[in-house]
Order: C-alpha cells, then sequence, then structure tokens
C-alpha cells in the first residue's frame, strides 16, 4: 500500500508539473511578479536592497507554489480528471500530497533560480545552507498546502482565484516583507504572527544573514506547523467529497 501511495504521489506530481506549470506564463510570473514588488519598494524606498532578499525569496515561495496549486484541484475536480484520481488505487491524503508535490518542486525551482540571481549580484556571505534549506522547504511545503486548501473549499476556477488573491496580498504587506514585523503597531503584529509568510521571511532572514538557529526555531515549527494543519483541512474537506 506504501509502495503503491508513492508511486502514486510521484506520478500526480508529474503530471501535474507537464500539464500545468512549467508553462512560459507561470515561470514568467513567478519569477517577475515578486521583483516587481521588491523593484518598486525599493525605487521607493532606497536604501540597503540586499535586506529585501528574505522577503523576495518569500514572495517567489509564495507565488510560485499557491498559484496554481490554487486552482488545479478545483479545475480538474470541474471537468471529471479528479474523480478519474479518485477512483486509483491510491489513499486520499497520498493523492493530495501528490498534488502538492508539484506546486513544491515549481516554486522551489522558480525560487532555486531568483537565489542564484540574489547571490550573483550581492555576493554569498554568512549563508546558513543547511537552514536555507529547511526554510525553503518548509516554507514550500506551507504555501503548497494553503493553495490546496483555497482549490477544495470552492467550486469554480475564479472562485480559487479570488479567495487566493485575498489571502496572499494581505499577507504580502503584514508578513514583514516590506515593513519589519516589530515596526508595526500592535494589532497588526498579532495579524501577522497568524500569517505563514511572516515566519518564511524571518526563517529566511536568519538563514541568509547568519542567524543563529535558536533564533529560527520558532519559525521552523511554525511553518511545519501550517503546513500540517492546512494539507489536513485540505484532506478533510476532499474525503467530504468521496462520503
Amino acid at each position: 500500500m506504501l509502495a503503491d501511495d508513492l508511486r502514486g504521489m510521484f506520478y500526480i506530481g508529474l503530471k501535474d508539473l507537464r500539464a500545468y506549470y512549467f508553462k512560459p506564463p507561470n515561470i514568467s510570473w513567478g519569477i517577475l511578479f515578486p521583483f516587481a514588488f521588491i523593484l518598486a519598494f525599493a525605487i521607493r524606498n532606497p536604501g540597503d536592497l540586499r535586506a529585501l532578499v528574505p522577503g523576495l525569496l518569500a514572495l517567489t515561495l509564495l507565488f510560485g507554489t499557491s498559484s496554481m496549486e490554487a486552482i488545479v484541484i478545483v479545475f480538474e475536480r470541474r471537468i471529471g480528471a479528479l474523480e478519474r484520481l479518485l477512483l486509483a488505487p491510491i489513499r486520499l491524503p497520498a493523492l493530495l500530497a501528490g498534488k502538492l508535490l508539484g506546486g513544491m518542486v515549481f516554486g522551489l525551482t522558480i525560487t532555486l533560480i531568483v537565489l542564484i540571481i540574489a547571490f550573483a549580484i550581492f555576493g554569498v556571505t554568512n549563508v546558513n545552507w543547511i537552514l536555507l534549506a529547511l526554510a525553503i522547504l518548509l516554507s514550500a511545503a506551507a504555501f503548497s498546502a494553503l493553495g490546496a486548501f483555497v482549490s477544495v473549499a470552492v467550486t469554480e476556477v475564479f472562485e480559487a482565484q479570488t479567495l487566493a488573491n485575498f489571502i496572499r496580498f494581505p499577507m504580502m504587506f503584514l508578513g514583514g516583507v516590506f515593513v519589519p514585523v516589530d515596526l508595526m503597531p500592535l494589532a497588526l503584529q498579532i495579524v501577522a504572527r497568524a500569517l505563514p509568510l511572516t515566519y518564511a521571511v524571518e526563517v529566511l532572514r536568519a538563514a541568509l544573514f547568519g542567524g543563529a538557529w535558536t533564533d529560527a526555531a520558532l519559525d521552523l515549527l511554525a511553518l511545519a506547523g501550517f503546513a500540517i494543519i492546512l494539507f489536513a483541512l485540505a484532506a478533510r474537506v476532499m474525503r467530504r467529497w468521496v462520503e
């Protein structure tokens, strides 16, 4: 059974990458959109551009993993493709994990490109590579799970796009990408602490600028918690469809 689940996860993720993700519009959107926002902020408030790199990576992960993830499941449900997958000899959590795998791989690929560009411009100093890898992986898992939850929560593609943007855009401005959370009013700080992007930015900043593991432990645990909770919620909603 486990072997069937793992095999099914691999082929579902591979099918989604080929059918939905690795298309020129998606690649350009995933790279250029975060760059455009960061550039707009940098022009408005020029300063230490290197300090914006953690936010740039976090935004790339957020939009790279969740943009298509938020519509793939609801789209396949509308055309009947998801029902055919449900008939396969694979358990529901493994099927959903395969869907998340596609979003994660795409988001990680786009983020790697942005990371290479950032290192080429700003250089590589004081980087904690292990912490950086964990930060990127857990952030990708959390954001992909967020996209999957959005996708199963609605019945139309346009509803998924609207709901995803309703969540992502406020998160982008409250997650510490442009303004440190500590400088926000107390009420906004409380809201920011309920957003996965906040923890992604903080742990990426620690990894890139020589932060200690003790500073990043809470952020890593929070991202893992978001990934698990959102995955469980998405699986619960999908199980209701089957029942």
